[in-house]
């Protein structure tokens, strides 16, 4: 064994495969090398080991698709610092990659931001912080009848030109594009970037139930924060609501802050989706972690009041919500279990995004990205590649 393993002890492990309920893990060089029951654990010289108990559960780090900002920065903030802010607080909460998540804005703003983007993962940052696995590019390619808090100003037709520049400005780290496949051109872009293994995600979208099956026939997958900024479900039309309930080849994204869905509505969801056709989301903007107050959004005045992000007109704005809370969100409102909750925070993402074999599990050989939660399903312990990245309340031993 190599020098400086990691092992975390006495917890339950929910392995890919299979949950052990008194278990340890070894990391070595950022990997797992080893995970079993503690009957068998053996202690090497070179182990740093971390003894928990029973009440812990680890879990895959979460994977959040969909984060515009955090801790007083913005993915549209231009800057690689921003997103080094983001990065570094995003452990706090569990979760350990994420995508760098845009907004409808003028050409400028976002070509920028991609190349801010491109920046950063050159960047070798020497603080362990969650992964940017790449960008959402939100917008602008969406209905301005659905446009929630994206600026109307910029919304524009699919374009699978602009795309293009704007893939290679990124350095290739576009992975997910929501957009609104009724609009002009919509299937082609929907096709062509499909095709360049870009996952497209409906969203920002007023399509009917026929138009979402035709974008599914080209290759749609996945959903945009499901209910919001979309047509919405009647029984005669079901839209792309409804669409998205009824189709399992989509997986959907929610945010469970209790604001953007009704609890109720969360549960009826979780009822026909299941914990493999759903994705937690936080949708986050710049105050998560900051709390009540006046922030921008893309340009436009947000107000955080009562737990709610909205505009001026009173439309919601994003959230403020966290990964861990998210998770405590859904396990009530639905009672599903932790083993629901890995798959619908790390193992769906990753497997949307084609990195189920680098993360997104519990398994010998893939990335350490770890979350290590409490009796009350808060977050204790985060490890960012093998690294701690958040740790807190000390309630374990050293050896």
């Amino acid at each position: 064994m190599n020098k400086n393993n990691l092992v975390i002890t006495d917890v339950v492990i929910y392995e890919e495969t299979q949950k052990l309920d008194n278990g340890f893990i070894r990391i070595s060089e950022g990997k797992i090398v080893e995970v079993g029951s503690m009957d068998l654990f053996k202690q090497n010289e070179s182990d740093t080991v971390l003894a928990f108990s029973s009440e812990c559960s680890l879990l895959p780090g979460f994977i959040d698709l969909h984060i515009h900002g955090a801790n007083g920065s913005d993915i549209m903030d231009n800057s690689v610092d921003a997103l080094k802010s983001i990065a570094e607080f995003l452990p706090k909460e569990g979760t350990t990659s994420f995508l760098a998540t845009t907004i409808t804005q003028s050409d400028e703003l976002i070509e920028s931001a991609l190349k801010q983007a491109a920046a950063f993962v050159e960047m070798e940052g020497q603080t362990p912080h969650a992964d940017m696995i790449g960008i959402h590019l939100e917008g602008p390619f969406i209905s301005n009848k659905r446009a929630g808090a994206q600026p109307i100003m910029h919304i524009k037709d699919p374009d699978i030109d602009l795309f293009l520049t704007w893939q290679n400005q990124s350095g290739h780290l576009i992975k997910l594009v929501t957009m609104a496949p009724e609009q002009k051109n919509g299937l082609t872009f929907l096709e062509e970037v499909q095709k360049r293994g870009v996952v497209t995600s409906i969203g920002h979208s007023d399509a009917t139930y026929a138009e979402v099956q035709e974008a599914i026939n080209k290759g749609l997958t996945h959903v945009t924060h499901l209910y919001n900024g979309m047509r919405g479900l009647h029984h005669r039309e079901p839209g792309v609501a409804g669409a998205t309930l009824s189709h399992s080849e989509l997986v959907a994204e929610m945010i469970v802050d209790g604001v953007h869905i009704h609890p109720s509505v969360v549960n009826s969801t979780f009822k026909a989706k299941g914990a493999n056709e759903l994705i937690l989301i936080t949708d986050a903007m710049r105050a998560k972690g900051l709390g009540e107050g006046d922030y921008d959004l893309g340009g436009q005045q947000v107000s955080v009041v009562d737990g709610k992000a909205l505009l001026e007109d009173g439309t919601l704005a994003g959230s403020i919500l966290t990964m861990d809370e998210a998770v405590r969100n859904m396990m009530k409102y639905t009672g599903c279990s932790l083993r629901d909750i890995a798959k619908m925070t790390a193992e769906n993402p990753a497997k949307q995004l084609g990195i189920w074999n680098k993360v997104g599990s519990i398994a010998v050989g893939k990335m350490a990205d770890l979350v290590l939660l409490d009796e009350n399903h808060k977050v204790v312990l985060t490890i960012c590649k093998g690294k701690i990245a958040y740790e807190g309340v000390k309630n374990h031993e050293h050896h």
